[in-house]
């Protein structure tokens, strides 16, 4: 029933697809007693035993031996058995070979399905395991196809598959087939028996893997990037440090001629950069996150609340079109910041004194 090529393709599946043989046959089997207890009318639980060393199939009708028998299709009085087999006991099972004759059709056909669901079954785990250490990773991939708005992509050339979905997409960005692109690994979405890798070109963590693929000083952790506000597409504002004085930690993220930050502007799409000196001082850090207007002055309002005081003609470059320079700078610095030009804060703050006071942050 079973010849010796199927023997031979369990080898080689084991070979190339890490499909444990032993897990392959024990599933077949189980596959198909199901199937020939649905394909022949037989008493009994049904068994089938592949030994792959004989090469052979046997079906066995399997009943188990009860004082009182409560299922004539299941179990077999004790004095039945007996009659059989006087070593019979309560609890022991018998079993009956019963034929196979026109069963080679079914075995082809489960056969064919346990391995294509064994095959799906490894596929998902091989995902999962290959990128579960991988998320908050950049990893390169390649555009294989588009649908209802989500943008399929190959990862690293490994043929296992990511999605960018719309929210993860950059907006007014165009995606080609076959084009190449960075993406972020949020996550692995595992869910029964698909796996699916969630990508993205919107986070955060997509500039600081790229700045820190960039810039060899982050990598060797010589400068620290100490956080990342972003309008995907637009403008991203990025905080840099580094514990050695001597070390120009924005100098080495802009590289000679701004060939650094540039490379990164390009991969981006023309995404503006703004990068910023972090400060442990959250007033100064302020200041620098409001680049690139200059500020005159920050004064500490609350807890974690600021105003900061800019030239009257700077009032507008300080906000940014529709409030993305505040906005971006609220989030990489954490403060609320409420920013007033030089005239309306001298109005409102009665101990507004001189621009040169002790608390003014260039």
């Amino acid at each position: 029933m079973i010849n010796q090529d199927f023997f031979a393709a369990l080898d080689e599946l084991e070979r190339q697809k890490g499909i444990s043989k032993d897990e392959f046959i024990s599933a077949l089997e189980n596959a198909l007693s199901i199937a020939y207890k649905k394909n022949a009318t037989v008493g009994g639980t049904v068994e089938v035993k592949i030994n792959p060393e004989k090469k052979s199939i046997k079906v066995y009708s399997v009943r188990t031996i009860v004082e009182e028998v409560l299922d004539a299709d299941k179990e077999m009085s004790i004095e039945e058995a007996k009659e059989i087999k006087k070593s019979y006991k309560v609890g022991d099972q018998h079993s009956v070979e019963i034929s196979t004759k026109n069963f080679s059709r079914i075995t082809a056909q489960t056969a064919k399905q346990v391995l294509l669901q064994k095959l799906r079954e490894i596929e998902h785990e091989n995902t999962v395991n290959e990128f579960e250490d991988k998320e908050g990773e950049l990893m390169t991939c390649t555009v294989r196809r588009i649908e209802d708005g989500c943008v399929y992509v190959e990862i690293g050339g490994s043929q296992i598959e990511g999605v960018l979905m719309p929210k993860d997409q950059v907006p007014g960005e165009k995606y080609e087939l076959n084009q190449r692109l960075n993406v972020y690994v949020k996550r692995v979405k595992s869910s029964g028996r698909v796996a699916q890798i969630i990508v993205s070109r919107t986070a955060n963590g997509l500039v600081k893997r790229l700045f820190e693929n960039e810039v060899p000083e982050i990598k060797q952790g010589i400068v620290q990037v100490k956080g990342v506000a972003r309008d995907p597409g637009q403008r991203t504002k990025i905080a840099i440090y580094s514990e050695d004085p001597s070390i120009d930690a924005v100098g080495a993220c802009v590289g000679s001629k701004g060939a650094r930050v540039n490379a990164i502007v390009s991969e981006l799409g023309g995404e503006k950069i703004d990068i910023i000196p972090w400060s442990e001082n959250p007033l100064e850090f302020i200041s620098s996150a409001l680049s690139p207007a200059r500020v005159i002055k920050v004064i500490q309002m609350g807890d974690e609340s600021a105003m900061a005081v800019v030239p009257d003609d700077k009032l507008s470059l300080a906000i940014g079109r529709s409030g993305q320079n505040a906005r971006l700078a609220v989030k990489l610095t954490g403060w609320k910041i409420d920013v007033k030009s030089e005239s309306n804060a001298i109005n409102e703050l009665e101990d507004y004194v001189s621009v040169e006071s002790d608390e003014v942050t260039e």
